[in-house]
């Protein structure tokens, strides 16, 4: 006989949305990033200087464009690991074209174009000829480097115009920076595209079951290919920003990034075998990043540690929800 006093479970999806939200793993994230806050607050008296604190932003703010179109690509079962290589590229391409006279019209236009098409460059293999995503792209991740390896060598690029700079180091209000505005911005994009859109919905489909979504009339390939092009494209808009920033092109630059990008995708709640996850994840996720590597390079926290702590936390974040299924009653 059942015991009418014990506790019933009610299943989530019949929670009123207040509990549902309470429950999510944006909340728990945020609580997070405010721990990190006031953490860093007690740990430096310099944290809350408010022009340090608009430093901080650059932390995250490039790679967080990469991970908006990221997030979606992992949502629909892909991955780009070439991201930071399209980046090099990119800048590669501006940096020649200076060389050349290119005044800042003419470079921004490089640099989205070399984007998509490093990204349409991908798409194919991966929509076309139907390659798996992480083979293609740790290819592409060594070519599009290699190119700007063999096109510099240990050279570098400078003399971009004093316009091109605001895209890097520009700022639109007080301690306001032109590109947290612009992160900002495309935050509410893509949280407008993945949620309440129908393309949106057939990210989430593809992502869920690729083979049915092929079967409700989804154009399965078509959908992956646009996807490529976004993350191809954010890529040359973080080209741009961060080039703009530096005031120089070196192969290396952004190297490692595509390490952070994921990182940040997955932290932000998106599920690494594809399916779900959200925007808002995703931002609060870039802030918590931000936050923690900002502080640690005001505690003179040496780079290579800050990269340890980068694997462990990409590590724990997937092994977290396997081990939490594993374990619980």
């Amino acid at each position: 006989m059942t015991d009418a006093a014990s506790p019933r479970h009610v299943p989530d999806r019949l929670q009123s949305p207040a509990a549902r939200l309470l429950k999510s793993w944006e909340v728990l994230l945020l609580a997070v990033a405010v721990a990190i806050f006031i953490a860093n607050s007690l740990a430096s008296p310099y944290f809350l200087n408010a022009w340090n604190l608009s430093d901080a932003t650059f932390n995250f703010t490039e790679k967080a464009m990469i991970a908006f179109a990221m997030a979606l690509l992992i949502i629909s079962g892909e991955i780009d690991l070439s991201v930071a290589s399209i980046i090099a590229l990119a800048s590669t391409a501006m940096g020649a074209a200076v060389q050349m006279g290119a005044g800042t019209p003419e470079l921004v236009a490089i640099g989205l174009l070399t984007g998509l098409l490093c990204g349409a460059f991908n798409g194919v293999l991966v929509t076309g000829l139907g390659l798996p995503s992480i083979v293609v792209t740790i290819g592409t991740m060594s070519l599009f480097r290699g190119i700007s390896y063999i096109v510099l060598g240990d050279q570098a690029y400078r003399g971009y115009p004093s316009g091109f700079s605001y895209f890097g180091q520009g700022y639109v209000w007080w301690v306001i920076s032109f590109e947290f505005v612009l992160f900002a911005v495309l935050a509410v994009i893509y949280g407008v595209l993945l949620h309440k859109t129908n393309f949106g919905r057939m990210v989430y489909a593809i992502g869920n079951n690729a083979t049915g979504a092929a079967f409700s009339g989804i154009k399965v390939a078509r959908v992956k290919f646009i996807l490529f092009l976004l993350t191809g494209l954010m890529s040359g808009i973080a080209a741009i920003c961060l080039t703009a920033r530096l005031g120089s092109t070196r192969p290396s630059i952004a190297f490692g990034w595509e390490l952070e990008v994921v990182t940040m995708v997955v932290l932000g709640g998106v599920s690494i075998l594809g399916g779900s996850g959200t925007i808002p994840g995703v931002v609060i996720a870039a802030f918590v990043m931000g936050l923690v590597t900002f502080g640690l390079g005001l505690l003179n926290v040496p780079g290579i540690v800050m990269s340890i702590f980068i694997g462990l936390l990409l590590i724990g974040v997937i092994a977290l929800p396997r081990l939490w299924q594993k374990w619980r009653p």
